[in-house]
């Protein structure tokens, strides 16, 4: 499953799912736009986990959930915690953060 924040409430997310994989974006950021359809590519093999696009501009208290100090950035949650990131443009890289969790 995937979607995009619409509202700053991606601890909800997090807290009632067990994995969720977030990519943190921005609309000005090209690698962000780069990696999108491949995060949605990866969200369509693991059908276990939640994925969530969130504008790191937008919505301040979800990007507070990682250090989001690069875009894009990507950051698992396991069980309600905090398990791991990396901002990348490289999908293996995305992808293995993603195996660690699933």
């Amino acid at each position: 499953m995937i979607q995009e924040l619409e509202k700053d409430n991606l601890q909800d997310i997090i807290s009632g799912n067990d994995t969720v994989i977030v990519q943190y974006s921005a609309g000005w950021c090209g690698n962000c736009r780069i990696m999108k359809p491949r995060f949605k590519k990866l969200a369509t093999e693991h059908e276990n986990a939640t994925f969530v696009i969130a504008d790191a501009e937008k919505f301040p208290e979800s990007r507070k959930l990682a250090t989001v100090d690069n875009l894009p950035t990507f950051a698992t949650f396991k069980n309600g915690e905090f398990k791991g990131q990396v901002q990348t443009n490289k999908f293996d890289v995305l992808k293995e953060l993603v195996e660690e969790v699933i």
